[in-house]
């Protein structure tokens, strides 16, 4: 090779390493901006709260300012197509929820797939649900609620915050499952079928555990089983659905962070570990649990095989129960 060939090849050589280190600089220099986290529902939510309690410790963390922006609507499904459509560079994170696997499949236009176009970066939370039954209907088992349905289809009313919640999904799966038949009474929101459900115009439902369980305590409601896969520690003599013979009956609700798909690698990477260390920390466990609501991290492996799971799961009961929100 003579000295001008040698020369060319240093110089190319040269500008590859130079574009690579660049590329590797530009990647461990994040974040260089403000960061925001979109959560696709109203201020007060449980996705809200732990998106609020994060913020400012990942700001902390990464030394830069890091905003909460609310974005409802379409049961979650605009701030979470807007996230999907946002550029992907770490800059833009979504406050997700399982409740955005279901939504997307109940809605005819909706223009993001949930399992496609994003990153997980890692669980944040898990919220438990129980079954409950007024103690008017005298029903204090799930044997019973199946027997009394079974002997009287339709005869046993339940209720929700709407159609579509978790607490409507997680009856139409339990349905599916006991083969039973119940009228659905759907609310605008969860104060109002609440308020119904200790007052005995609804027979049964689902109300998160740490909610329930002071119903339960002061008599006012019936605890039947926990929709976990183990007895939860706010109500520790609470069966499992599994111990009460009806499997497949996992309804947690959980909360985790994502970032729109194509995001590097690096950059995800980073905010995993970076948001590991603030749901480990005892002050968040602590905030966090009083709002009913357990911290929790993962891989974001760990979390995309979540996803992808439950996705295919809620859909199932979707098109057989023909649950549509348009």
């Amino acid at each position: 090779m003579n000295s001008i060939d040698r020369r060319s090849l240093l110089a190319f050589t040269g500008l590859m390493l130079g574009g690579l280190c660049t590329g590797a600089l530009a990647q461990s220099a994040y974040p260089t901006q403000n960061i925001k986290i979109v959560v696709p529902f109203t201020p007060g939510t449980g996705m809200d709260t732990i998106a609020r309690v994060v913020a400012p410790r990942l700001a902390e963390r990464l030394g830069q300012s890091v905003v909460v922006q609310n974005q409802p609507g379409a049961s979650g499904n605009i701030g979470a197509d807007a996230v999907a459509k946002s550029t992907p560079d770490g800059y833009t994170i979504l406050m997700g929820a399982n409740t955005m696997l279901m939504a997307s499949q109940m809605y005819k236009s909706v223009s993001f797939d949930p399992v496609k176009d994003f990153s997980s970066v890692s669980m944040a939370a898990y919220g438990s649900l129980m079954l409950v039954a007024h103690p008017k209907t005298g029903i204090k088992t799930v044997a019973e609620l199946v027997s009394q349905v079974r002997a009287k289809p339709g005869s046993v009313s339940f209720g929700s915050p709407g159609v579509g919640t978790p607490h409507h999904m997680a009856m139409e799966l339990f349905k599916l499952e006991t083969n039973t038949f119940m009228l659905h009474v759907p609310y605008r929101g969860s104060a109002g079928y609440t308020q119904d459900l200790l007052g005995g115009e609804l027979n049964v439902g689902f109300l998160p555990v740490h909610i329930a369980q002071g119903f339960v305590k002061n008599g006012r409601l019936n605890a039947l089983a926990v929709g976990s896969p183990k007895r939860h520690p706010v109500a520790p003599d609470v069966p499992t659905f599994e111990e009460m013979g009806v499997k497949r009956i996992d309804v947690d609700l959980w909360y985790a962070f994502f970032v729109p798909s194509k995001t590097p690698s690096a950059v995800v990477s980073r905010l995993n570990t970076e948001m590991a260390a603030i749901l480990r920390q005892a002050d968040v466990k602590e905030i966090l649990g009083k709002a009913g609501l357990d911290a929790v991290a993962s891989t974001p492996p760990e979390l995309a095989a979540i996803v992808a799971k439950d996705y295919p799961r809620w859909g199932a009961v979707i098109r057989t129960k023909q649950i549509s929100a348009d």
